[in-house]
């Protein structure tokens, strides 16, 4: 395995990609040879040090990798995925979105259906000709137990969703009600969430049109939240009275983030659909014993 950590390492090739701006270093690793310590991941990551993104996407085939070659019958190509701070995450919506653009632009994938392999199971994908990327993100789980969200001096409701990660989504009249959200906001009762939540504040823009800004536990206020954006559309639904469950029909909400706009679709199985853009938008070499701490 290669030791990027050393000083005369060989230049490492990367690419950078966005999804509604969140955005990922992508390093192509076909046979999983390239060793990455989340300290080595974290410098990479770092915005004024490094290249920068939200989170690093380790391409690597399913065979080659221990923790995905179960999967390797369903699917090729495994995303390892890691956050900015180099510890290791199941999954991310607008990451296995730009994961599948770097496979097309690679050669890998053509326009269509892709099977990606991800620490959270296999993820279904589906590449569209006009450049979106579609994401099945599994089934919400809509526990009973709510809180109440504070900022400032306002108050909310929040609706408790769980997409493998858990958010409380409250609606507001006003998105500048939710504050800078630098700071993680209030709630109660804290019992609910013992390890923390995604908050995410919801202004109606139309009909099946709503707008969000998401507080990410342990990152602050994110340009988009693919969860986060799937949580917004159940809690919305639900608030409107439809559930595909009973009516047997899909439904559909576009969900504006401060990066772009999403489209959630609910099947009537509870399957949540996202679609969106995915672009890369630079591509590299790297020389990590640049990126050596200062001693």
């Amino acid at each position: 395995m290669v030791r990027v950590t050393a000083p005369h390492s060989a230049p490492l090739a990367f690419l950078k990609g966005h999804g509604t701006e969140n955005d990922f270093v992508i390093v192509p690793d076909p046979a999983n040879e390239i060793g990455l310590p989340a300290s080595v991941v974290a410098r990479i990551c770092d915005r004024r040090a490094g290249v920068g993104g939200d989170g690093l996407l380790h391409v690597v085939r399913s065979e080659a990798h221990p923790e995905a070659r179960a999967m390797a019958g369903e699917a090729e190509w495994f995303m390892d995925y890691r956050n900015a701070d180099g510890s290791i995450a199941e999954m991310c919506g607008n990451g296995v979105r730009v994961f599948a653009r770097y496979l097309q632009r690679a050669g890998h994938a053509e326009a269509g259906e892709l099977a990606v392999a991800t620490r959270g199971g296999v993820k279904r994908v589906h590449l569209a000709k006009n450049g979106d990327v579609t994401v099945s993100m599994g089934r919400a789980r809509l526990p009973e137990e709510g809180v109440t969200v504070t900022v400032g001096g306002h108050r909310w409701p929040a609706r408790n969703v769980n997409m493998g990660n858990p958010h409380a989504v409250a609606f507001v009249d006003d998105l500048d009600q939710a504050g800078d959200l630098f700071t993680a906001p209030a709630y109660t009762p804290s019992s609910v969430y013992p390890d923390g939540v995604n908050v995410e504040f919801v202004a109606d823009r139309g009909e099946r049109h709503v707008a969000m800004r998401v507080h990410e536990r342990g990152s602050g206020e994110t340009r988009s939240c693919g969860t986060g954006a799937c949580a917004v559309a159940v809690a919305a639904a639900r608030r409107d009275g439809l559930d595909p469950a009973l009516t047997g029909a899909p439904v559909t909400y576009t969900v504006d983030l401060p990066g772009g706009r999403l489209v959630i679709t609910e099947l009537p199985d509870g399957e949540i659909e996202m679609t969106g853009p995915a672009v890369i938008v630079a591509e590299g070499s790297l020389d990590l014993a640049l990126l050596a701490p200062p001693h």
